[in-house]
């Protein structure tokens, strides 16, 4: 079962401060007990890439993530996770569970998923306010003919 707003959900979740979503769900109250499906595993990810965004794939190189899917009240939710965050893995796929509960989707919304989008538009607006601020304008200046 899955709902539209699944993938970008899934990005948030995958992208937030390991302390900002752990208080973010310890204040919406997240059920801590569920069926573990897969426990926490770390390995590695090849990451691919081209040159200019256009030219052919390569592999740029290997990061490690972590993976755990749980089941709750007969939903399986699934998550990935940069790095070892056992937590951060469990946590999500707890989240990606009872987001598939259409009865719980909206409190996860309002209470976890809003604050994050919140927290990464001002981190985006603050990072382009800093690099903004380091734009340094060139331009040439013509000499009279000698």
């Amino acid at each position: 079962m899955s709902w539209d707003g699944r993938k970008e959900a899934m990005g948030l979740l995958a992208r937030a401060d390991m302390t900002v979503l752990d208080r973010l769900c310890q204040q919406a109250g997240l059920p801590r007990e569920t069926r573990v499906v897969r426990p926490p595993e770390t390995g590695l990810v090849t990451l691919r890439g081209r040159i200019g965004g256009g030219g052919s794939p390569f592999n740029v190189g290997e990061v490690t993530v972590t993976r755990a899917s749980v089941e709750l009240d007969g939903f399986v939710g699934h998550a990935y996770a940069l790095g070892r965050d056992r937590k951060k893995a469990l946590q999500s796929a707890i989240c990606d569970a009872l987001c598939q509960d259409e009865t719980r989707r909206e409190t996860i919304e309002r209470q976890i998923l809003d604050p994050l989008r919140t927290a990464e538009r001002e981190a985006d607006t603050r990072r382009a306010e800093e690099t903004a601020a380091t734009k340094v304008d060139f331009f040439t200046m013509v000499r009279g003919e000698d």
